[in-house]
C-alpha cells in the first residue's frame, strides 16, 4: 500500500508565512523533522540534491514549495467544468504518461498556495459571473490534489466553500486512497469526488507510487458512504495485448466494490491515451526503461490546444475503445451517464 505522501524536503516563499495556512503547515513539518529551505520564489529553486538528472528529479517530486498563488485569473477546464480552480500544482505520483511531464517542465515539485480564502473570493467573482447558472470548478487540473491535501486540508475546505455557495460545483479527481480526513466535510452534494482507474497492466506498469486499483475502489465505497455523488475516469485507456479483457476485469471489481446507493448518481468520463512530441521526449529523459508505446507511425495526428499537436489512436481504434468500453458501462452500470470521450 501506498504511504501518504510526506516530503522529504521544504521550501517555504516568505509571503506564504503572512498567512495562517502558512505558518500552520511550517510548524507541522518542523515538528516532523523536514528539512525546510527559505526561497524568494519557486523560479529561483536551484540545486536539487542529487548526482544526476534521475536522481534530481525524484527529489523534486518528493519536494513541496509551501508560497502563494499570484495569479487569481483562472484557466478554463473543459470539457470537465468551466474553470480550473488552483489549490495545488504538481504531483507525488510517478505516472509515466501523464501531462503534467511536459508542463511541469524543469521543475516537477509539489506546490500547495497558502492564499485559499483569496482563491474563494476569485471563485465567487466566476460564480456571480455566471449567475443564476451553475458554474463548475475543477480542482484536480495540475495536480493530485487528494495526494496532498492529508497535509494542507485547501480541498476539504474548498468542498465546504462550495456545499455552502449557491452557483457553484466542486470536481477533482485522484489515484490515491487517503481520504478519510474528507468523509465528514459538510459538502451538501456539491462536489462530485471521482477516481481515476485503469486495469491492473496500466497500473502496474505505468503508475508507480499511486494507490493500487483495489485501493481506490475501497476509498470509493466510502466516499459513496459519505453521500458524495461519485464519478470514475478511465484514463489514459491504452491499448495493451488482452486490453479488452483488462478493462473487462477493472469493471467486475468495480462491480464487486460499488454499494448501490452509489449507482444512482454515477458518472464516467473516458479519456484515450495521447503524447506530443515534447512529451515523449520527456517522458523518456525521466522513465528510460517504460514499457509505454510512443511510436508516432502507429497514431492519428491531431490538433491540440496552443497549436500543439497530438498523437491519438487511428479512428478505428477510437471506435473499438467507445464500443466496447461503452457497452461493459451498460452491462455493468445501466444507470450511469457518460459524460465525455476524448
Amino acid at each position: 500500500m501506498v504511504k501518504p505522501f510526506v516530503p522529504q524536503l521544504v521550501y517555504v516563499e516568505p509571503k506564504a508565512l503572512e498567512y495562517p495556512l502558512g505558518k500552520e503547515l511550517i510548524t507541522k513539518f518542523q515538528d516532523m523533522g523536514i528539512e525546510i529551505r527559505h526561497t524568494t520564489s519557486h523560479n529561483q529553486i536551484r540545486n536539487l540534491p542529487g548526482e544526476n538528472h534521475f536522481q534530481k528529479y525524484r527529489m523534486a517530486k518528493s519536494t513541496l514549495v509551501v508560497g502563494i498563488r499570484k495569479t487569481l485569473k483562472f484557466d478554463t477546464s473543459k470539457p470537465s467544468a468551466e474553470y480550473a480552480i488552483p489549490l495545488a500544482t504538481g504531483c507525488m505520483g510517478h505516472c509515466h504518461y501523464c501531462y503534467l511531464q511536459t508542463t511541469m517542465g524543469s521543475k516537477p515539485y509539489i506546490r500547495t498556495y497558502v492564499n485559499v480564502e483569496e482563491i474563494f473570493e476569485a471563485a465567487e467573482e466566476y460564480m456571480q459571473e455566471r449567475a443564476p447558472e451553475t458554474t463548475r470548478f475543477e480542482a484536480s487540473c495540475t495536480s493530485d490534489i487528494v495526494g496532498v491535501d492529508h497535509l494542507t486540508h485547501s480541498l476539504k475546505r474548498a468542498i465546504e466553500f462550495f456545499g455552502k455557495s449557491e452557483y457553484g460545483q466542486l470536481r477533482f479527481v485522484t489515484k490515491f486512497a487517503h481520504v478519510d480526513h474528507l468523509l465528514d466535510a459538510d459538502h451538501q452534494g456539491k462536489t462530485r469526488f471521482r477516481f481515476s482507474i485503469n486495469d491492473d497492466y496500466i497500473i502496474k506498469y505505468f503508475e508507480p507510487g499511486t494507490s493500487r486499483l483495489h485501493e481506490r475502489l475501497e476509498a470509493a465505497a466510502k466516499v459513496s458512504a459519505a453521500d458524495y455523488p461519485l464519478g470514475f475516469i478511465i484514463a489514459p485507456i491504452y491499448l495493451h495485448e488482452g486490453w479488452k479483457e483488462g478493462y473487462l476485469e477493472m469493471f467486475e471489481k468495480l462491480d464487486a466494490t460499488l454499494p448501490a446507493s452509489a449507482r444512482k448518481d454515477l458518472t464516467f468520463e473516458m479519456i484515450q491515451h495521447r503524447f506530443t512530441k515534447p512529451a515523449k521526449r520527456v517522458i523518456q529523459e525521466n522513465y528510460p526503461m517504460t514499457k509505454l508505446e510512443l511510436d508516432e507511425e502507429k497514431r492519428k495526428w491531431k490538433w491540440g490546444r496552443y497549436g500543439i499537436g497530438k498523437y491519438v489512436y487511428t479512428d478505428s481504434e477510437q471506435e473499438d475503445i467507445k464500443d466496447t468500453l461503452g457497452q461493459y458501462i451498460k452491462h455493468f452500470f445501466p444507470e450511469a451517464r457518460l459524460e465525455y470521450f476524448t
